[in-house]
């Protein structure tokens, strides 16, 4: 679950409760019905912005062990 955050409030980014401790993550922040998803050791590189639909589908492939690299 993207927590929303407050409309002209700054964006609320979490990280997965598995990485809180680690650097190595990404975080995501809901802005409006946008899910944006960022670097947590590079977070003014930029961010990726999915609409609800393409939210979804990375859920679902990191689900299924479609972006382990491995």
């Amino acid at each position: 679950m993207v927590y929303r955050s407050k409309r002209g409030e700054a964006l609320t980014w979490r990280k997965g409760s598995r990485s809180q401790s680690a650097s190595d993550c990404v975080e995501v922040a809901a802005d409006g019905p946008a899910v944006l998803v960022r670097d947590s050791r590079a977070p003014a590189a930029g961010m990726l912005t999915l609409d609800s639909a393409e939210w979804r589908a990375l859920l679902r492939a990191v689900r299924n062990g479609e972006l382990d690299g491995r």
